[in-house]
């Protein structure tokens, strides 16, 4: 054998056991990269002892034993993930088909031989090896984060294709022989491979299309929620400010009594009253935004016929963020004021009760609210297939779930109940 063919053969190694190296979720350290080197060193010393001093031919029938297993072993004992360790090596070894396919590609281009081969394989090497460690390495190695059921997925291809090629090339001479079943083989789990790629895929595009228009409807609800507390507060502001006008107000006032303007005064009265009501901010407990959002809703259920109630022992500052407060009670409070704003419209009264409080650091809050539809649940969760409807609930589940918290929801005897603890 050539002294060209002896250097291609170990460059495959290296490039095989750097990739694989690259390819497994290792946190390197200085000890462990001296490992990984001195380890594939002895595995190439292994490889040349048994090439030189036992059979030439051995080397490539106990490559799987003398090579990858060792190394699968080794990457294993370096990260502490066995299955990746295994999926590393036989994607690593699936790459070294660039290699060899473009050497080929370019041997039966310009004529060449062997030599040609060897020596083309041997040119690409370190270009290839640099183009996957920069580009294909971090990708993959993000696969090893997920489930062990994508890992297998994502392992099968470079297993079958581990299997096919020792079967048909190194063990037996099928592909070359021709056998059809051996040529077609590869294609078909290409084939199949991408099938179940395109399923996946439109799955994954699916789920993704869903949480981002879900996104997009929590952020415009809490862009609502925003315009509508700082509309509440500036109404507050112009109440401040009203009381702090009151001087001037009895003073015009008295001016019109002395004059004898009395319909003018009475008049001033109306308007001051009327500005001042639209304007009224209700005080339920210390927490500004918790005000501000009860008393918009208690307005909103006023004008519409609803009875509310609400019960509320909130302290100024609570571990909740303002806006997570808004889209929680705006949603709740939400859902109920449309459960009685339905009954209204079929003639029956509506009527909700709010209670929420604080007790050793948590924040509980309770939502009842008149109800005479079925309600249909799945997984403990109230679900319905009115268009624009439901979303609401999901924005309520994830502030909940956020904060480590527990919400329930349940509906009996005409009522529909939600409480939440966080």
């Amino acid at each position: 054998m050539s002294g060209i063919y002896l250097l291609n053969l170990t460059s495959v190694g290296v490039f095989g056991m750097v990739l694989s190296a690259a390819f497994c979720d290792i946190c390197w350290t200085r000890k462990k990269a001296f490992a990984a080197a001195g380890s594939m060193a002895a595995i190439l010393l292994l490889q040349a002892m048994i090439y030189f001093f036992i059979d030439t031919n051995l080397v490539t029938y106990v490559y799987p034993l003398i090579t990858h297993f060792p190394l699968a072993v080794v990457l294993c004992a370096l990260s502490g993930k066995c299955l990746w360790s295994v999926v590393s090596v036989l994607t690593a070894y699936l790459c070294c088909q660039l290699r060899r396919w473009l050497a080929l590609l370019i041997v039966a281009i310009f004529s060449g031989g062997t030599a040609m081969q060897n020596v083309t394989e041997l040119a690409m090497t370190l270009p290839i090896l640099i183009i996957l460690l920069r580009f294909a390495a971090p990708s993959v190695r993000a696969v090893s984060h997920y489930a062990r059921s994508v890992q297998c997925q994502f392992g099968l291809v470079p297993a079958l294709y581990y299997g096919f090629d020792y079967l048909t090339r190194i063990y037996t001479d099928l592909l070359l022989e021709g056998v059809l079943v051996a040529v077609e083989f590869m294609p078909f789990v290409c084939s199949v491979a991408y099938l179940i790629f395109v399923v996946y895929t439109s799955k994954e595009w699916k789920i993704r299309s869903q949480l981002e228009q879900t996104q997009d409807i929590l952020n415009l609800q809490v862009e609502q929620a925003v315009r509508e507390i700082e509309a509440l507060r500036e109404s507050q502001e112009k109440i401040s400010a009203y009381r702090h006008d009151m001087r001037h107000h009895m003073q015009f006032l008295l001016a019109c009594m002395e004059n004898d303007r009395i319909g003018q005064a009475q008049a001033y009265i109306r308007q001051i009253c009327s500005e001042i009501e639209a304007n009224k901010v209700t005080v339920f407990c210390e927490n500004e935004t918790v005000n501000l959002i009860f008393s918009a809703f208690a307005g909103r259920a006023k004008k519409h016929g609803v009875s509310i109630k609400v019960k509320a022992v909130v302290s100024r500052t609570i571990p909740v963020s303002e806006s997570d407060l808004c889209v929680l009670l705006s949603n709740a409070l939400e859902n109920a004021l449309h459960s009685c704003l339905d009954m209204k419209q079929k003639g029956l009264d509506g009527t909700i009760e709010v209670s929420v409080y604080e007790k050793k650091g948590k924040m509980f809050l309770q939502v009842i609210n008149s109800c005479d539809r079925d309600i249909v649940f799945d997984s403990g969760m109230p679900v319905t297939d009115r268009p624009g409807h439901g979303i609401g609930v999901r924005s309520i589940c994830t502030i909940v779930e956020q904060y480590g918290g527990v919400c329930s929801f349940l509906a009996e005897n005409g009522w529909f109940i939600l409480r939440i603890s966080l």
